[in-house]
Protein backbone atom coordinates (compact mmCIF):
# COMPACT_ATOMS: atom_id res chain seq x y z
CA UNK A 1 0.00 0.00 0.00
CA UNK A 2 2.75 2.46 0.86
CA UNK A 3 4.93 1.21 -2.53
CA UNK A 4 1.52 2.24 -4.40
CA UNK A 5 0.91 5.74 -2.65
CA UNK A 6 4.87 6.44 -3.33
CA UNK A 7 3.67 5.53 -7.11
CA UNK A 8 1.25 8.00 -7.05
CA UNK A 9 2.91 10.72 -5.47
CA UNK A 10 5.42 10.58 -8.03
CA UNK A 11 2.89 10.52 -10.70
CA UNK A 12 1.35 13.13 -9.75
CA UNK A 13 4.73 15.47 -9.59
CA UNK A 14 5.45 14.20 -13.16
CA UNK A 15 1.65 15.19 -14.50
CA UNK A 16 2.19 18.51 -12.87
CA UNK A 17 5.59 19.08 -13.89
CA UNK A 18 4.25 18.46 -17.54
CA UNK A 19 1.24 20.79 -17.00
CA UNK A 20 3.57 23.58 -15.95
CA UNK A 21 5.63 23.21 -18.75
CA UNK A 22 2.58 22.95 -21.54
CA UNK A 23 1.45 26.09 -19.61
CA UNK A 24 4.07 28.09 -20.14
CA UNK A 25 3.26 31.56 -22.18
CA UNK A 26 6.21 33.24 -24.20
CA UNK A 27 4.78 36.49 -26.62
CA UNK A 28 6.54 38.31 -29.39
CA UNK A 29 8.57 40.62 -27.55
CA UNK A 30 10.32 37.67 -25.74
CA UNK A 31 11.53 36.05 -29.59
CA UNK A 32 12.75 39.91 -30.68
CA UNK A 33 14.45 40.56 -27.81
CA UNK A 34 16.47 37.16 -27.68
CA UNK A 35 16.95 37.38 -31.49
CA UNK A 36 18.54 41.12 -31.42
CA UNK A 37 20.79 39.38 -28.28
CA UNK A 38 21.75 36.32 -30.23
CA UNK A 39 22.51 38.11 -34.04
CA UNK A 40 26.02 38.03 -34.34
CA UNK A 41 25.72 40.32 -37.46
CA UNK A 42 24.10 43.11 -34.91
CA UNK A 43 26.98 42.55 -32.29
CA UNK A 44 29.62 42.77 -35.38
CA UNK A 45 27.62 46.18 -35.78
CA UNK A 46 27.72 47.23 -32.87
CA UNK A 47 31.53 46.68 -32.40
CA UNK A 48 32.33 48.47 -36.01
CA UNK A 49 30.34 51.19 -34.40
CA UNK A 50 32.66 51.44 -31.20
CA UNK A 51 35.58 50.92 -33.71
CA UNK A 52 34.55 54.51 -35.67
CA UNK A 53 34.13 55.95 -32.31
CA UNK A 54 37.90 54.98 -31.61
CA UNK A 55 38.85 56.34 -35.38
CA UNK A 56 37.61 59.60 -34.87
CA UNK A 57 39.52 59.52 -31.32
CA UNK A 58 42.46 58.50 -33.63
CA UNK A 59 42.50 61.21 -35.96
CA UNK A 60 41.98 63.74 -33.31
CA UNK A 61 45.13 62.74 -31.64
CA UNK A 62 46.95 63.45 -34.95
CA UNK A 63 46.14 67.04 -34.45
CA UNK A 64 48.12 67.36 -31.03
CA UNK A 65 52.32 67.26 -31.02
CA UNK A 66 53.51 64.57 -32.05
CA UNK A 67 56.77 64.07 -29.91
CA UNK A 68 59.87 61.49 -30.69
CA UNK A 69 63.00 60.72 -28.94
CA UNK A 70 66.02 59.58 -31.35
CA UNK A 71 69.35 58.25 -30.39
CA UNK A 72 72.21 57.94 -32.87
CA UNK A 73 75.51 56.81 -32.44
CA UNK A 74 78.31 56.55 -35.83
CA UNK A 75 81.72 55.87 -35.85
CA UNK A 76 83.43 56.17 -39.16
CA UNK A 77 87.39 55.09 -39.12
CA UNK A 78 89.66 56.49 -41.25
CA UNK A 79 93.05 53.52 -41.47
CA UNK A 80 96.45 54.53 -42.97
CA UNK A 81 94.84 57.46 -45.04
CA UNK A 82 91.73 55.45 -46.08
CA UNK A 83 87.54 56.17 -45.10
CA UNK A 84 85.16 58.67 -45.40
CA UNK A 85 86.00 62.06 -45.68
CA UNK A 86 85.89 63.57 -42.22
CA UNK A 87 84.46 66.48 -43.29
CA UNK A 88 81.35 64.59 -44.31
CA UNK A 89 81.36 62.15 -41.70
CA UNK A 90 83.03 63.90 -38.66
CA UNK A 91 84.91 60.53 -38.16
CA UNK A 92 82.45 59.65 -35.19
CA UNK A 93 78.51 61.73 -34.34
CA UNK A 94 76.51 60.96 -31.29
CA UNK A 95 73.18 62.54 -30.80
CA UNK A 96 70.03 62.57 -28.81
CA UNK A 97 67.03 64.58 -29.73
CA UNK A 98 63.47 64.87 -28.65
CA UNK A 99 61.63 66.01 -31.87
CA UNK A 100 58.49 67.60 -31.77
CA UNK A 101 55.95 67.70 -35.16
CA UNK A 102 52.87 70.09 -35.25
CA UNK A 103 51.17 69.97 -37.77
CA UNK A 104 49.18 73.51 -38.21
CA UNK A 105 45.41 72.55 -39.54
CA UNK A 106 42.82 75.34 -40.89
CA UNK A 107 39.56 74.33 -38.60
CA UNK A 108 37.44 73.89 -41.90
CA UNK A 109 40.11 70.97 -42.70
CA UNK A 110 39.56 69.59 -39.29
CA UNK A 111 35.84 70.02 -39.42
CA UNK A 112 35.92 68.12 -42.85
CA UNK A 113 37.89 64.98 -40.99
CA UNK A 114 35.88 64.77 -38.30
CA UNK A 115 32.69 64.94 -40.58
CA UNK A 116 34.15 61.80 -42.41
CA UNK A 117 34.40 59.97 -38.92
CA UNK A 118 30.62 61.27 -38.06
CA UNK A 119 28.87 59.86 -41.31
CA UNK A 120 31.17 56.88 -41.13
CA UNK A 121 29.36 56.22 -38.12
CA UNK A 122 26.04 57.32 -39.23
CA UNK A 123 25.93 54.98 -41.78
CA UNK A 124 26.60 52.13 -39.14
CA UNK A 125 23.81 52.97 -37.26
CA UNK A 126 21.75 52.99 -39.76
CA UNK A 127 23.06 49.54 -41.36
CA UNK A 128 22.83 48.43 -37.64
CA UNK A 129 19.01 49.35 -37.85
CA UNK A 130 18.20 47.94 -41.32
CA UNK A 131 19.73 44.73 -39.95
CA UNK A 132 17.18 45.06 -36.24
CA UNK A 133 14.73 45.59 -38.91
CA UNK A 134 15.36 42.75 -41.19
CA UNK A 135 15.61 40.41 -38.11
CA UNK A 136 12.16 41.87 -36.68
CA UNK A 137 9.90 40.93 -39.76
CA UNK A 138 11.77 37.54 -40.03
CA UNK A 139 10.90 36.92 -36.43
CA UNK A 140 7.28 38.57 -36.48
CA UNK A 141 6.53 36.68 -39.35
CA UNK A 142 7.50 33.35 -38.28
CA UNK A 143 5.99 33.80 -35.07
CA UNK A 144 2.60 34.59 -36.85
CA UNK A 145 2.70 31.48 -38.51
CA UNK A 146 3.54 29.38 -35.34
CA UNK A 147 0.72 31.27 -34.03
CA UNK A 148 -1.85 30.27 -36.73
CA UNK A 149 -0.77 26.62 -36.41
CA UNK A 150 -1.57 26.97 -32.72
CA UNK A 151 -5.14 28.63 -33.07
CA UNK A 152 -5.96 25.76 -35.72
CA UNK A 153 -5.03 23.37 -32.79
CA UNK A 154 -7.22 24.70 -30.32
CA UNK A 155 -10.17 24.87 -32.81
CA UNK A 156 -9.53 21.36 -34.12
CA UNK A 157 -9.63 20.28 -30.52
CA UNK A 158 -12.83 21.45 -29.61
CA UNK A 159 -14.46 19.83 -33.13
CA UNK A 160 -12.59 17.20 -31.76
CA UNK A 161 -14.63 16.80 -28.31
CA UNK A 162 -17.50 17.71 -30.14
CA UNK A 163 -17.37 14.60 -32.73
CA UNK A 164 -16.48 12.55 -30.15
CA UNK A 165 -19.72 13.41 -27.98
CA UNK A 166 -21.61 12.81 -31.14
CA UNK A 167 -20.36 9.68 -32.07
CA UNK A 168 -21.16 8.16 -28.88
CA UNK A 169 -24.80 9.56 -29.27
CA UNK A 170 -25.29 7.99 -32.87
CA UNK A 171 -23.17 4.97 -31.51
CA UNK A 172 -26.70 4.56 -28.67
CA UNK A 173 -29.41 5.45 -31.55
CA UNK A 174 -27.63 2.40 -33.96
CA UNK A 175 -27.78 -0.09 -31.25
CA UNK A 176 -31.49 1.24 -30.82
CA UNK A 177 -31.78 0.61 -34.70
CA UNK A 178 -32.32 4.30 -35.17
CA UNK A 179 -29.38 4.89 -37.36
CA UNK A 180 -27.83 2.34 -39.99
CA UNK A 181 -24.60 0.86 -39.13
CA UNK A 182 -23.06 2.40 -42.47
CA UNK A 183 -23.95 5.64 -40.58
CA UNK A 184 -22.15 5.01 -37.62
CA UNK A 185 -19.48 3.98 -39.52
CA UNK A 186 -19.33 6.78 -41.73
CA UNK A 187 -19.42 9.59 -38.63
CA UNK A 188 -16.71 7.31 -36.80
CA UNK A 189 -14.62 7.70 -39.95
CA UNK A 190 -15.11 11.39 -39.71
CA UNK A 191 -13.39 11.55 -36.36
CA UNK A 192 -11.02 9.51 -36.71
CA UNK A 193 -10.16 11.69 -39.92
CA UNK A 194 -10.47 14.65 -37.32
CA UNK A 195 -7.95 13.04 -35.23
CA UNK A 196 -5.28 12.81 -37.97
CA UNK A 197 -5.86 16.24 -38.65
CA UNK A 198 -5.30 17.54 -34.83
CA UNK A 199 -2.03 15.05 -34.70
CA UNK A 200 -0.61 16.81 -38.01
CA UNK A 201 -1.27 20.25 -36.52
CA UNK A 202 0.43 19.79 -33.66
CA UNK A 203 3.10 18.70 -35.52
CA UNK A 204 2.96 21.30 -37.45
CA UNK A 205 3.34 24.13 -34.64
CA UNK A 206 5.74 21.82 -32.67
CA UNK A 207 7.85 22.44 -36.37
CA UNK A 208 7.21 26.14 -36.36
CA UNK A 209 7.95 26.70 -32.93
CA UNK A 210 11.39 24.42 -33.47
CA UNK A 211 12.02 27.12 -37.06
CA UNK A 212 11.48 30.50 -34.47
CA UNK A 213 13.98 29.06 -32.11
CA UNK A 214 16.07 28.47 -34.72
CA UNK A 215 15.42 31.94 -35.99
CA UNK A 216 16.14 33.80 -32.36
CA UNK A 217 19.49 31.26 -32.18
CA UNK A 218 18.11 29.91 -28.70
CA UNK A 219 18.30 26.33 -28.31
CA UNK A 220 14.95 25.47 -26.82
CA UNK A 221 12.48 22.40 -27.36
CA UNK A 222 10.18 23.33 -24.99
CA UNK A 223 6.36 22.92 -25.74
CA UNK A 224 5.25 26.11 -25.43
CA UNK A 225 2.12 28.11 -25.76
CA UNK A 226 2.62 31.34 -27.87
CA UNK A 227 0.18 34.75 -26.78
CA UNK A 228 -1.55 36.24 -29.55
CA UNK A 229 0.54 37.96 -31.74
CA UNK A 230 -0.08 42.11 -30.89
CA UNK A 231 0.32 42.85 -33.90
CA UNK A 232 -1.06 46.76 -35.46
CA UNK A 233 -0.91 48.90 -37.93
CA UNK A 234 1.38 52.12 -37.26
CA UNK A 235 1.20 55.11 -38.60
CA UNK A 236 3.28 55.91 -41.86
CA UNK A 237 6.12 58.21 -41.42
CA UNK A 238 6.72 60.82 -44.36
CA UNK A 239 8.52 59.10 -46.88
CA UNK A 240 11.78 60.93 -46.97
CA UNK A 241 12.02 60.42 -42.74
CA UNK A 242 11.98 56.33 -43.69
CA UNK A 243 15.15 54.79 -42.57
CA UNK A 244 15.59 53.81 -46.18
CA UNK A 245 15.81 56.85 -47.82
CA UNK A 246 18.17 57.99 -45.16
CA UNK A 247 20.56 55.88 -46.42
CA UNK A 248 20.27 57.67 -49.93
CA UNK A 249 21.02 61.09 -47.83
CA UNK A 250 23.90 59.74 -46.01
CA UNK A 251 25.83 58.35 -49.41
CA UNK A 252 25.26 61.91 -50.41
CA UNK A 253 26.57 63.63 -47.81
CA UNK A 254 29.46 61.51 -47.62
CA UNK A 255 30.25 62.07 -51.37
CA UNK A 256 29.72 66.13 -50.66
CA UNK A 257 32.06 65.57 -47.74
CA UNK A 258 34.89 64.03 -50.14
CA UNK A 259 34.77 66.61 -52.38
CA UNK A 260 35.45 68.90 -49.72
CA UNK A 261 38.55 66.48 -48.49
CA UNK A 262 40.23 66.66 -52.33
CA UNK A 263 39.56 70.77 -52.20
CA UNK A 264 41.74 70.71 -48.48
CA UNK A 265 44.34 68.40 -50.01
CA UNK A 266 45.53 71.06 -52.58
CA UNK A 267 45.77 73.69 -50.04
CA UNK A 268 48.85 74.99 -48.24
CA UNK A 269 50.15 73.16 -45.53
CA UNK A 270 52.27 74.15 -42.78
CA UNK A 271 53.98 72.35 -39.81
CA UNK A 272 56.18 73.73 -36.69
CA UNK A 273 59.26 71.59 -36.50
CA UNK A 274 61.27 71.51 -33.02
CA UNK A 275 64.27 69.28 -31.66
CA UNK A 276 65.92 69.80 -28.21
CA UNK A 277 69.10 67.66 -26.89
CA UNK A 278 72.70 66.78 -27.77
CA UNK A 279 74.21 66.22 -31.41
CA UNK A 280 78.42 66.44 -31.17
CA UNK A 281 80.91 65.50 -33.29
CA UNK A 282 83.58 65.26 -30.91
CA UNK A 283 85.59 67.73 -32.42
CA UNK A 284 85.34 70.65 -30.54
CA UNK A 285 84.02 71.16 -27.03
CA UNK A 286 81.57 68.03 -27.20
CA UNK A 287 80.52 69.19 -23.89
CA UNK A 288 78.85 72.24 -24.94
CA UNK A 289 76.93 70.47 -27.81
CA UNK A 290 73.51 70.52 -25.90
CA UNK A 291 71.28 72.64 -28.00
CA UNK A 292 68.08 72.86 -29.56
CA UNK A 293 66.51 74.15 -33.04
CA UNK A 294 63.01 75.20 -34.60
CA UNK A 295 61.59 75.72 -38.03
CA UNK A 296 58.63 75.46 -40.34
CA UNK A 297 57.83 73.59 -43.54
CA UNK A 298 55.66 74.85 -45.72
CA UNK A 299 54.20 72.51 -48.30
CA UNK A 300 52.59 74.34 -51.60
CA UNK A 301 50.87 71.76 -54.47
CA UNK A 302 51.28 73.75 -57.75
CA UNK A 303 50.27 71.13 -60.35
CA UNK A 304 49.51 67.28 -60.55
CA UNK A 305 48.06 66.70 -63.90
CA UNK A 306 44.51 68.03 -63.60
CA UNK A 307 43.75 65.51 -61.03
CA UNK A 308 41.74 67.44 -58.76
CA UNK A 309 39.15 68.67 -61.34
CA UNK A 310 38.85 64.74 -62.38
CA UNK A 311 38.26 63.68 -59.08
CA UNK A 312 35.68 65.71 -58.59
CA UNK A 313 34.14 65.45 -61.29
CA UNK A 314 34.31 61.74 -60.75
CA UNK A 315 32.38 62.75 -57.56
CA UNK A 316 29.90 64.57 -58.97
CA UNK A 317 28.93 61.19 -61.29
CA UNK A 318 28.48 59.18 -57.98
CA UNK A 319 26.36 61.97 -56.74
CA UNK A 320 24.18 62.23 -59.69
CA UNK A 321 23.58 58.51 -59.68
CA UNK A 322 22.74 57.62 -56.09
CA UNK A 323 20.33 60.64 -56.70
CA UNK A 324 18.80 58.38 -59.62
CA UNK A 325 18.90 55.35 -57.02
CA UNK A 326 17.09 57.23 -54.56
CA UNK A 327 14.70 58.75 -56.90
CA UNK A 328 13.96 55.22 -58.26
CA UNK A 329 13.08 53.71 -54.68
CA UNK A 330 10.77 56.68 -53.75
CA UNK A 331 8.31 55.53 -56.86
CA UNK A 332 9.24 51.96 -56.03
CA UNK A 333 8.32 52.50 -52.31
CA UNK A 334 4.77 54.13 -53.08
CA UNK A 335 4.20 51.96 -55.43
CA UNK A 336 4.92 49.09 -52.76
CA UNK A 337 2.86 50.78 -50.33
CA UNK A 338 -0.31 50.90 -52.54
CA UNK A 339 0.18 47.37 -53.34
CA UNK A 340 0.33 46.42 -49.68
CA UNK A 341 -2.92 48.39 -48.60
CA UNK A 342 -5.00 46.71 -51.85
CA UNK A 343 -3.85 43.27 -50.03
CA UNK A 344 -5.06 44.63 -46.75
CA UNK A 345 -8.29 45.31 -48.20
CA UNK A 346 -8.82 42.12 -49.99
CA UNK A 347 -8.10 40.16 -47.10
CA UNK A 348 -10.87 42.53 -44.99
CA UNK A 349 -13.05 41.71 -47.84
CA UNK A 350 -12.31 37.88 -47.54
CA UNK A 351 -12.67 37.93 -43.55
CA UNK A 352 -16.44 39.44 -44.12
CA UNK A 353 -17.68 36.77 -46.48
CA UNK A 354 -15.95 34.19 -44.23
CA UNK A 355 -18.14 35.28 -41.33
CA UNK A 356 -21.17 35.31 -43.10
CA UNK A 357 -20.65 32.11 -43.89
CA UNK A 358 -19.61 30.84 -40.54
CA UNK A 359 -23.26 31.89 -38.90
CA UNK A 360 -24.76 29.68 -41.94
CA UNK A 361 -22.22 26.87 -41.33
CA UNK A 362 -22.90 26.97 -37.26
CA UNK A 363 -26.64 27.18 -37.54
CA UNK A 364 -26.45 24.58 -39.88
CA UNK A 365 -24.31 22.14 -37.74
CA UNK A 366 -27.01 23.23 -34.58
CA UNK A 367 -29.75 22.29 -36.49
CA UNK A 368 -28.31 18.71 -37.55
CA UNK A 369 -27.34 18.09 -33.80
CA UNK A 370 -30.88 18.65 -32.81
CA UNK A 371 -31.92 16.44 -36.25
CA UNK A 372 -29.57 13.96 -34.52
CA UNK A 373 -30.75 13.16 -31.78
CA UNK A 374 -34.50 13.13 -33.15
CA UNK A 375 -33.25 10.19 -35.68
CA UNK A 376 -33.74 12.71 -38.57
CA UNK A 377 -30.71 14.12 -39.82
CA UNK A 378 -28.81 12.90 -42.79
CA UNK A 379 -25.32 11.58 -41.35
CA UNK A 380 -23.39 12.23 -45.18
CA UNK A 381 -25.00 15.59 -44.60
CA UNK A 382 -24.15 16.04 -41.61
CA UNK A 383 -20.75 14.87 -41.85
CA UNK A 384 -20.21 17.69 -44.85
CA UNK A 385 -21.60 20.33 -42.86
CA UNK A 386 -18.67 19.63 -40.39
CA UNK A 387 -16.22 19.23 -42.62
CA UNK A 388 -17.78 23.23 -44.13
CA UNK A 389 -17.11 23.97 -40.77
CA UNK A 390 -13.97 23.20 -40.11
CA UNK A 391 -12.77 24.58 -43.84
CA UNK A 392 -14.25 27.93 -42.77
CA UNK A 393 -12.92 28.40 -39.62
CA UNK A 394 -9.03 27.15 -40.95
CA UNK A 395 -9.95 29.57 -43.71
CA UNK A 396 -10.69 32.27 -40.79
CA UNK A 397 -7.01 31.91 -39.21
CA UNK A 398 -5.24 31.80 -42.38
CA UNK A 399 -6.90 34.49 -43.83
CA UNK A 400 -5.73 36.83 -40.29
CA UNK A 401 -2.62 35.33 -40.56
CA UNK A 402 -2.22 36.29 -44.24
CA UNK A 403 -3.43 40.42 -42.46
CA UNK A 404 -1.21 40.02 -40.33
CA UNK A 405 1.87 39.12 -42.59
CA UNK A 406 0.40 42.10 -44.71
CA UNK A 407 1.25 44.62 -41.58
CA UNK A 408 4.12 43.49 -40.22
CA UNK A 409 5.15 44.14 -44.38
CA UNK A 410 3.93 47.57 -44.34
CA UNK A 411 5.37 48.32 -41.13
CA UNK A 412 8.64 46.84 -42.22
CA UNK A 413 8.56 49.27 -45.46
CA UNK A 414 6.52 53.05 -43.23
CA UNK A 415 8.71 52.82 -39.77
CA UNK A 416 11.64 53.08 -38.23
CA UNK A 417 11.69 51.14 -35.68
Amino acid sequence: MQTYSKRLKICLIFVLLSVKSFSQEKDLHYFIEKAQTNSPLIIDFNNQIKSATLDSLLNKSTYKPQITGNLNANYAPVINGFGYDTALSNGQSVSGLISINQKIIGRNQINSQSETFKLLKDGLVLNKKMAQKDLNKLIVSQYITASESSEQIVYNQKMAVLLKNEVTILKKLTQNSIYKQTDYLIFNATVKQQELVLLQLKQQYQNDLALLNYLTGETDTTFVHLKKPDIALKNIKNEDKIIFIKQFEVDSLKLQNQNKLIDNMYKPSLALLGDAGYNSSFTYQAYKNFGFSVGLGLSIPIYDGNQKTLQHQKNDIAIATNLAYKNNFKKRYNQQILMLNQKLKQVDDIEEQLQSQLIISEALIEANKKLLLTGDAQITDYVIAIGNLITIKNNISQNNSNKLQIINEINYWSFNE
